[in-house]
């Protein structure tokens, strides 16, 4: 396997990165979906295997100069989408995959980029869209209702004090509008109780759960993971980093819910799993960064890698999994 653990540009450089490689084995080859293209870090460790092919999506417009320079590079062995991941199928509907690779969560090509709004220091509009939206934060935090908003900071933030930080949003947008990630990050500071022990921002949770919001990353989730199981191949894998708590639960869940080893209500039931599964034994085993590359890169300390192998039963619609999730995606589907 080649040596890509040393990065000089760590912005540019993927969460674990070996890990997947060596999941993937690519020297032996393969068909690959990389479905959050972002700089390209994993769809190029890939191309630089000969016997590789790649295609790549990415909502993101910014991220399509960076594959028209892997394009060039490698031709006919990759292809790119300016295509959120939930539409798949719709897209790639000739062939089946080795491998489908998703990176979750906000990159750091949209929090350095000021303008968009995801930092806390932005001092321009609250955007926060990663491309291909309906919505935009500034709409949310200056139109929607109270309730609304303490949901979304609720559920999607696991924010306890959520209901003081939508009342006091309501209070000063009477004012005027919240027109910056610097003034919003001001108000949620001064709703929160003091904890100088904290070690992350007291802003974080509110700003990730009205990101989650915006950007429907929990339906994406969900509708990504059934379409990446329509297109691997039987004895393929799907590999899913996340870095939330709901992210990974989520995951878990159709991994563990539609695996062969599934635990059975009862003992006395009969053993349904020939039919009735989609993935082969799942060991729920979380896959984490090295202390080398935490050191490296502090952004990776709370990724969580999971994989899982298709079986070779044919694809059924996993009802369950929207089933299990549904306050959250109803969440997101509701608007003023």
């Amino acid at each position: 396997m080649k040596n890509l653990s040393s990065p000089q540009d760590i912005s540019h450089y993927p969460v674990m990165l070996d890990e997947v490689l060596k999941i993937c084995n690519p020297i032996n080859g393969g068909d690959f979906i990389d479905c959050t293209f972002g700089y390209g870090g994993f769809s190029n460790a890939i191309l630089s295997f000969p016997k590789t092919k790649v295609i790549a999506l990415d909502r993101d417009i910014q991220t399509k100069k960076y594959a028209e320079k892997i394009k060039k590079k490698y031709k006919d062995r990759f292809s790119f989408y300016n295509k959120k991941f939930s539409e798949l199928s719709k897209n790639i509907t000739t062939k089946k995959f080795d491998f489908i690779i998703f990176d979750l969560g906000v990159s750091n090509m949209q929090i350095l980029n000021l303008d968009r709004g995801f930092s806390f220091n932005s001092k321009t509009s609250i955007d926060m869209r990663m491309g291909l939206n309906l919505i935009s934060a500034n709409e949310v935090i200056n139109t929607y209702s109270q309730q609304t908003l303490n949901d979304i900071i609720r559920l999607f933030g696991e924010e306890k004090e959520s209901f003081k930080i939508s009342k006091n949003i309501i209070n000063e947008r009477k004012k005027s509008p919240i027109s910056s990630s610097f003034d919003f990050a001001r108000i949620i500071k001064k709703s929160k109780k003091k904890d100088f022990n904290k070690k992350i921002n007291i802003s974080t949770k509110t700003f990730q759960a009205l990101r989650i919001f915006v950007n429907k990353e929990f339906s994406e989730l969900i509708n990504g993971l059934i379409e990446a199981t329509k297109l691997i191949k039987s004895g393929g894998k799907i590999i899913v980093i996340s870095f939330h708590s709901l992210e990974d639960k989520i995951v878990k869940f159709f991994f563990t819910n539609y695996s062969k080893n599934k635990s059975k209500v009862s003992r006395y039931l009969p053993d349904l799993s020939k039919g009735s599964t989609l993935f082969e034994n799942y060991k729920n085993k979380i896959v984490t960064p090295s202390s080398e590359e935490i050191i490296k890169n502090n952004a990776s300390r709370s990724a969580k890698l999971r994989y899982i192998t298709r079986s070779k039963n044919d694809f059924f619609y996993p009802d369950d999994l929207k089933k299990k999730f549904i306050k959250y995606l109803e969440l997101e589907n509701r608007y003023v």
